[in-house]
């Protein structure tokens, strides 16, 4: 990979002293495509974290989960999610809508502690669309017959562009439980209510991009 990262980082590594090893990181972790070691990651992955933006540079990071390998690779330079029913607002898929740049970040807070990196470019898709894919993966078709409230509403499809770890030193050992998840439901009980109080007060503010004219 020639010369990976942004101006900004390059130009940090320098005034900070670290650009010989980060030149060791991109050179011995820092891949294109997805290799074999890290295909078998994701399909073991229950969650992931992604972070978008919209036209203007406005961040937003959000939490995606489902059943393991939900998260499907479709080939070692593509990977496929399903967005299931929210709360409607559609914050990440306005970002891509406007600007297809995504990162996301997958941990593996019960085994390895290993994280893995994937940015990319990502494109929305329709599930009669994603139906037509050439070579469609099988955990892909068998995620599109489900019904009810974890069947999926479109498909999010990434390009990637980099592939890389991300250390284990300080990422918690956790001890898994059980929880029983109630796909699509709209219950206030079951999506954790007004847990924060922000409807309390009766002054919830807009966010900066909500506000923009």
């Amino acid at each position: 990979m020639a010369n990976p990262g942004s101006e900004g980082e390059h130009k940090l590594q320098r005034r900070y002293g670290s650009h010989d090893r980060a030149q060791t990181f991109y050179r011995k972790q820092m891949l294109t495509y997805l290799n074999d070691d890290m295909c078998r990651y994701i399909a073991r992955q229950e969650m992931v974290f992604i972070a978008t933006s919209d036209s203007g540079g406005e961040c937003d990071c959000s939490f995606r989960g489902g059943l393991p390998g939900f998260v499907h690779v479709l080939d070692k330079n593509r990977l496929a999610y399903p967005e299931y029913r929210g709360n409607g607002v559609m914050a990440s898929l306005g970002n891509i809508s406007e600007n297809p740049h995504i990162g996301m970040w997958f941990g593996d807070f019960f085994d390895s502690t290993i994280g893995l990196h994937v940015n990319g470019k990502a494109t929305i898709i329709e599930n009669e669309e994603i139906k037509n894919f050439p070579d469609l993966p099988e955990s892909v078709a068998g995620d599109l017959a489900v019904s009810g409230g974890r069947k999926s509403e479109r498909w999010i499809i990434v390009q990637v562009e980099e592939a890389y770890i991300h250390c284990s030193k300080h990422i918690p050992h956790l001890e898994r439980r059980e929880k029983e998840i109630h796909w699509g439901t709209d219950d206030e009980v079951c999506k954790g209510g007004d847990f924060f109080g922000a409807g309390k007060s009766g002054d919830a503010q807009q966010s900066r991009r909500s506000a923009k004219p």
